[in-house]
Order: C-alpha cells, then sequence, then structure tokens
C-alpha cells in the first residue's frame, strides 16, 4: 500500500519570520522531504515562491511546527 505524503497547511496560521530585512511568509511544510514553501517579500511587496529546508528555520518556528 502506497504511503500517504504528509502535507500541512500554514497559510491559515500566519507564520512568517524576518531575515536580513526580507520577510518570509510560511505556507505548507512537507514532511516527507523536511522543507516548507515560502513566499518572499522586499519592502511590502511579493517576490517570489520557492521553498527552504525545514533546518534553515529560527528555532521559535520550529517549536510551532514540530514535525513527527
Amino acid at each position: 500500500m502506497a504511503k500517504k505524503k504528509k502535507i500541512i497547511d500554514l497559510k491559515n496560521k500566519n507564520l512568517s519570520f524576518c531575515e536580513n530585512g526580507i520577510e518570509y511568509k510560511l505556507l505548507r511544510f512537507k514532511a516527507e522531504n523536511m522543507t516548507l514553501d515560502v513566499i518572499r517579500y522586499e519592502d511590502g511587496q511579493k517576490v517570489d515562491e520557492f521553498n527552504i529546508p525545514f533546518a534553515h528555520l529560527p528555532k521559535s518556528l520550529k517549536k510551532i511546527i514540530k514535525p513527527n
């Protein structure tokens, strides 16, 4: 039987962090490969959407998401 891919939607939690003057808003957490889809905002303008490794998140956000 095939495993279901676990994807956690984070849009409704409004989680974001700021790094080097750039704001990142979290969209989805993909538990299978431990990555997050994020949107990058510069000066209040949406720049692009990409994914980052879970390990690159600040510790405070890692506590909220808690992958199992």
